[in-house]
């Protein structure tokens, strides 16, 4: 039994995103309004507040307008307005056709939205919590839940110093218990422990799938003629084809920098299909490339996303604990964005673990969550919304547009009809020998590279002898049944080369180059016989993004 240093704190929250911050802040405000001392603890496993955060990022400030309403007088980062709003049609890999707003979803739509790095969103947020005397303790991660007769009652964060066959290295140090009254799980999506905890306390039962998709992002700085600060344009058509769908992005941010970027969802049915790839050929088409051309690519992530919407989302609370924001699956996919439902839904479990804690309170099932989650804004988004993605996934791209584009700007998201697809994502692939298989050119090294590039651009890091974060409930499934029936697509759906299957022995041999890994969760979503479990490697091990 190893023996572990414990702490107490009044609240613990897992992961340093916009819900966990947003949480951090709103309880310490709380705090400070009714002059009572808490203890507030964040812990992040990316090596600093923003190293792993990833999206897009058009924000709306909605949240930040209520959580801070003098955010641009603290310096928030937050100054590039949406100046041009376009939405295209790729018929192929050479034509465009404007879809004129009145024919796309208001939803898309971006007046007085922002283009951000939600990684220095967070930073700044993150000042904003410590000012306030929450506690941030980057690089370490949460591995996993403390429960004691069926209660929460905080986390512990993964010892540091294993070899590869769990045995302790020199400088070995084990985690500590995180102790909490209340621990609230705001990992992004599909985060490991809120995956556990939505299986142990069986929090998904009244609800349909969570459907996901894989999201791209690349930073450029291109030349200064080709920049137009504040332009964003989306587009869906080509490259993805087929019962493939999703969409691509491009968004002008400042200093002659371009986001550029594709989501795909992950309900594809071709196991030749690489998500990476398609986003590579993507760029190749003019209206893209006219703005790459001549300039410089400086960051590449890639990260799932969580776009079931309402018909998705868990029960969100458990005794002693609370699932918050992407952890849950609160982005709404007919905006294209989660931030902002993200901060809400951390500010509601604030609200609610402090109104708690006044009453001297500890490790409760805070039911009264659902009816503050249920009278918000938040919940009238997703309501209004419920429908565009099972509309897409049941009536196919033309028609569910069509369907979504009417509900949307004539019925305001009211039309008395429900979709759900109970279709998980993993059993969507037809066997290989039943699907085309896709011929892709090579990258250039101009407009299109290769994973290992890519994710040099990254900045991954893991500590090289450690457990394998990535782990196969049976070692012989990916040859013996996923390379058998699928061809093996890991080798394709994972965006940053982790795995491979070897054939220079004669023998196919299944390999996992866990250093590679971007931490974007889709082996977890996507394997089709769910053989493989992404739990977290050492603290501040993965992506290290700049400014995501």
């Amino acid at each position: 039994m190893v023996e572990r240093e414990t702490m107490e704190f009044d609240v613990v929250i897992v992961g340093a995103g916009p819900s966990g911050l947003a949480s951090a802040i709103k309880l310490a405000q709380l705090a400070q309004e009714e002059q009572k001392e808490l203890m507030i603890c964040v812990v992040e496993k990316g090596s600093e507040v923003g190293a792993h955060i990833l999206s897009g990022a058009v924000f709306e400030t909605k949240a930040l307008d209520e959580l801070l309403p003098n955010w641009k007088e603290l310096g928030a980062p937050v100054t590039t307005a949406v100046t041009e709003d376009q939405i295209l049609w790729f018929g192929d890999e050479k034509s465009a056709k404007t879809i004129p707003h009145v024919m796309a979803p208001k939803t898309f739509r971006n007046d007085g939205n922002y283009i951000v790095s939600m990684g220095n969103v967070c930073r700044f947020l993150a000042e904003q919590a410590e000012q306030l005397g929450v506690e941030i303790f980057p690089g370490f991660s949460a591995h996993s839940v403390i429960i004691e007769d069926d209660v929460v009652k905080g986390v512990v964060t993964g010892d540091m110093g294993l070899d590869k066959d769990g045995n302790e290295k020199p400088g070995y140090m084990p985690g500590m218990e995180l102790r909490a009254k209340y621990t609230v799980f705001a990992e992004g999506c599909r985060g490991h422990l809120g995956k556990q905890l939505i299986n142990q306390f069986a929090l998904d039962k009244d609800s349909s799938v969570q459907h996901y998709g894989i999201g791209f992002k690349e930073i450029w700085e291109v030349e200064g003629n080709k920049h137009q600060q504040g332009k964003v344009v989306h587009g869906t058509g080509w490259p993805l084809s087929g019962d493939t769908t999703g969409g691509a992005f491009m968004y002008h941010s400042e200093n002659n920098q371009v986001v550029v970027g594709l989501i795909v969802d992950l309900n594809y049915s071709n196991p030749h299909l690489s998500p990476f790839d398609e986003f590579q050929r993507m760029k190749h088409h003019p209206v893209f490339a006219d703005v790459l051309n001549g300039g410089k690519r400086l960051a590449y992530g890639a990260r799932a996303i969580a776009k079931g919407g309402l018909h998705s989302l868990p029960k969100m609370h458990f005794p002693g604990g609370l699932l918050v924001g992407c952890d849950a699956g609160t982005l709404n996919f007919a905006k294209i964005k989660g931030n902002h439902t993200a901060m809400k839904s951390g500010m509601l479990a604030a609200e609610s673990i402090f109104e708690a804690l006044k009453d001297s309170q500890a490790n409760t099932d805070l039911v009264e969550f659902a009816t503050r989650f249920k009278a918000s804004w938040v919940y009238d988004e997703l309501h209004s919304s419920r429908n565009f993605g099972p509309a897409m996934h049941k009536l196919g791209k033309f028609l569910g547009g069509a369907y979504n584009t009417l509900d949307q700007n004539i019925f305001g998201g009211k039309l008395p009809f429900t979709f759900e697809d109970n279709t998980p994502d993993y059993a969507t692939l037809l066997p290989a020998d039943q699907a085309a298989k896709i011929d892709y050119p090579k990258p250039d090294g101009t407009l299109s590279f290769d994973k290992l590039s890519s994710v040099f651009l990254s900045n991954t890091n893991h500590e090289e002898s450690q457990p394998c974060h990535l782990q196969l409930k049976d070692s012989s499934i990916p040859i013996a049944v996923n390379l058998a029936r699928f061809d093996e697509p890991a080798q394709r759906y994972c965006p940053a080369g982790v795995y491979e299957v070897d054939n220079t022995e004669g023998e196919p041999k299944f390999v996992i180059n866990a250093q590679n890994c971007v931490h974007c969760k889709t082996c977890d979503i996507k394997d089709p016989s769910q053989n493989i479990t992404w739990v977290t490697p050492e603290g501040a091990g993965g992506p290290n993004y700049p400014n995501m």
